[in-house]
């Protein structure tokens, strides 16, 4: 009979299920509130992170990625895609799984599915932008892209930046008929709009998020006035944007990690030299936000890997005194480290 694994063979392992569970007995404002400013403190420590653009396997039908960084003490990755033809087929356009380790052994610390994860931090990020960014005051929201992500969104702003109006629309009315159904009784205005026009009439922020692998036009010049604050989250990659290049003309940039976004945000569009803000630079009072009540400030967000790290540190913390986890049986430990075979021969 095999030995019994050894105690440190064993790491948590947050299923769906157990996610879901977290997710509802902490309740979803103040996980998104607590991810929000759990993001915002590792973005004040960015000079400590190892940064690098994703790696990134691209094909027809979607792409493929990696997402790896350490502060030097823990190491985190995501594994994620991207298929925006997946929806047809019954599938998610986004599925993603995430590791959390100790840089000083190299053993796991955390496996994760990161699917909901991924939903959640890209949520608290954009509110953790908006409630710096945006005008003060905002009230009313439009979210253009009414798929997976677009719930999350509202009430990661309504939470964080005090949205309490949301105006949907997406060119698949089912899709906006969903969203709606979703947030009822979520304290949000819902206001269902048969136009992206339409659904950005008063609004002080507008999120686009949509996920067609090409270059469109979500939002044109004429759309978007002055003293508006735009999320800009859809699904990124060379070759896919949501903006007319001239609203970039017209508005302040904020990236996360700037030689990603070149390679895959709305500021592919522009020349090398097109000025861009990274947001901890606002954060740390090195650059400034908003500065006027007409300014158009834009956050070309592409998802980076420090926000995974945050997800993944943040659930790892959660997880003390609860049941939202099994033990995975994971890293081989045999007694004697220099005897991996003899571990196995014993086996038999």
């Amino acid at each position: 009979m095999a030995p019994p694994p050894s105690p440190l063979a064993y790491i948590p392992f947050v299923s769906v299920e157990n996610m879901m569970r977290l997710v509802h007995r902490f309740g979803i404002e103040d996980v998104l509130r607590e991810l929000t400013d759990a993001i915002e403190a590792d973005y004040l420590r960015w000079s400590l992170f190892e940064k690098a653009p994703r790696l990134a396997s691209h094909s027809q039908e979607g792409v493929i990625e990696l997402m790896p960084t350490s502060d030097g003490e823990a190491y985190a990755f995501k594994y994620v895609n991207g298929h925006p033809s997946n929806t047809a087929k019954g599938l998610q356009t986004v599925a993603a799984f995430g590791l959390l380790a100790r840089v000083d052994t190299g053993y796991p610390l955390l496996l994760t599915e990161m699917t909901l994860l991924t939903a959640l931090r890209t949520a608290a990020t954009s509110a953790m932008v908006a409630r710096r960014l945006a005008p003060a005051g905002s009230r009313v929201m439009a979210m253009i892209g009414n798929g997976a992500q677009a719930e999350f969104q509202a009430i990661a702003m309504k939470a964080i930046v005090g949205i309490e109006e949301v105006r949907l629309y997406d060119i698949d009315p089912e899709a906006t008929r969903k969203a709606a159904r979703n947030l009822a009784g979520s304290g949000l205005k819902v206001v269902a709009c048969e136009t992206s026009q339409e659904a950005i009439e008063g609004a002080q922020i507008i999120t686009t998020c949509t996920a067609d692998k090409a270059y469109a036009t979500i939002l044109s010049d004429n759309m978007v006035g002055a003293g508006i604050h735009i999320n800009a989250i859809g699904g990124d990659c060379p070759g896919k944007t949501e903006l007319h290049k001239d609203i970039l003309g017209r508005a302040s940039a904020f990236v996360e990690f700037e030689p990603q976004t070149r390679i895959e945000g709305e500021i592919q569009q522009m020349e090398a030299d097109y000025p861009v803000t990274e947001f901890w630079q606002v954060l740390s009072g090195e650059a400034q936000g908003r500065t006027d009540e007409r300014q158009i400030t834009l956050f070309d967000s592409v998802g980076f890997a420090i926000e995974d790290f945050s997800a993944l540190r943040y659930l790892l913390g959660k997880l003390d005194g609860t049941d939202f986890f099994q033990q995975l049986d994971i890293i081989a430990d045999p007694d004697d480290p220099r005897d991996l075979f003899g571990m196995l021969q014993r086996a038999a």
